[in-house]
């Protein structure tokens, strides 16, 4: 199923039941929004989008930080055929226009923290046809509508747009840390089978809550949430990393799964030990599973962080932005006594490990992990060389 269709469904089925919310301790904000909100307000997106001109194959620009918009914004864009292009908060101006560039971006949406960014480009941007301003009114640039006027009068019908599982549906920039920012393009069937996957791996269902601090441009943060979505399970985007806000987010949120960085997990560690953080003050006993992927991940973490939370599941997720997020291959509740290993096949992924003629090497012998799977991505947008050398 198309997950823009998965959003439909959870409006009808749990249309009143908050589907989102968004905590910033920092400034003891709380918003949330109900399954049906949170599709109106993607339809508003899509419509809105397609008053403007744009259209299925189009390319969207996403450029905001973690928010209650930044997920109904991505699903609106879906929602008009075109193609989401989230970025990376940390690129620069020239990054942003390289990006912008490749992808032939007609629209872009980014909020307050990339203004300085995009007006050092703005003039630069072939082809950009709209500036979309998310963020307080009064700051708006001049050659940008803002959101509340994008939205005004816009329906919320379900926009018309027939989009199929083979369609492309968003394009993913790699962080560049080995040169220019690569652009994998995903398609709707990547992105449902991202659902699946992390749903097959971590057994949610719709009781669970689901806690998000990183940045949901990157797949490893949104397609975790992906578990979640699909049987219309609550998500929580905390914005911050102290210890005492992750906790007490946990328990005034009644949180069951959380995805942590180790830095985090070790920081958590500390303040219970030192007294920072009373256990015995917070409602935790609803937290069944908490993983970390990204890094490798120190056993004696995961020995210390099991002698605090006992009765806690725990997992290793292992992914590249080429197979849409976390999940090709993954350690396993069920394995969670070998941390240090990244484990096994994730759900309907197979894996080899080769040497560079592509021939499976012995085992206990260094090679390079290969995987197939229904979310590895189409190619890399206008790249057929680095296509060809990677999908083989």
């Amino acid at each position: 199923m198309i997950i823009t269709e998965i959003l439909a469904r959870n409006a009808r089925l749990y249309g009143d039941e908050e589907a989102l919310v968004e905590r910033e301790p920092a400034k003891s904000l709380r918003r949330a929004i109900t399954w049906k909100e949170f599709d109106d307000l993607a339809n508003k997106v899509a419509n809105a989008l397609i008053a403007k001109g744009v259209k299925k194959g189009d390319k969207v620009i996403h450029l905001m930080m973690n928010c209650l918009e930044w997920l109904p914004a991505y699903f609106g864009i879906l929602k008009t055929g075109a193609w989401a292009v989230p970025l990376n908060f940390r690129f620069t101006a020239d990054d942003i226009r390289y990006c912008a560039d490749i992808a032939e971006a007609r629209t872009i949406l980014f909020s307050e923290d990339f203004i300085d960014r995009i007006d050092k480009i703005k003039t630069n941007l072939k082809g950009m046809k709209d500036f979309l301003f998310c963020g307080p009114k009064d700051l708006t640039p001049s050659y940008a509508q803002h959101w509340d006027d994008l939205l005004k009068g816009a329906s919320t019908a379900e926009p018309k747009t027939p989009i199929s599982l083979l369609d492309e549906a968003a394009l993913y920039f790699t962080s560049g840390t080995t040169g220019q920012p690569k652009p994998i393009l995903l398609t709707h069937r990547n992105l449902e089978h991202a659902c699946i996957v992390e749903n097959r791996h971590h057994n949610q269902t719709h009781k669970d809550n689901f806690i998000c601090i990183p940045p949901l441009y990157h797949t490893g943060a949104k397609m975790h949430w992906f578990g979640n979505f699909i049987v219309g399970a609550k998500g929580v985007l905390l914005k911050g990393v102290k210890p005492e806000w992750i906790i007490q987010a946990i328990s005034e949120e009644q949180g069951t799964i959380m995805f942590l960085l180790v830095p985090w997990a070790q920081d958590i560690l500390v303040a219970i030990e030192n007294g920072q953080i009373k256990l015995k003050d917070y409602k935790l006993d609803q937290w069944r599973l908490m993983h970390i992927g990204a890094q490798p991940v120190p056993p004696a973490l995961i020995k210390n962080w099991r002698k605090v939370f006992p009765k806690q599941e725990y997992d290793t997720n292992y992914g590249l932005s080429e197979t849409t997020g976390p999940g090709c291959v993954h350690l396993g509740i069920e394995n969670s006594h070998k941390v240090g290993s990244i484990g096994k096949p994730g759900f309907d992924w197979d894996y080899r490990i080769v040497d560079d003629q592509l021939r499976d090497v012995k085992k206990g012998e260094p090679g390079e992990l290969a995987v197939r799977g229904p979310g590895v991505m189409r190619e890399y947008y206008k790249n057929p060389e680095a296509t060809q050398k990677t999908l083989v």
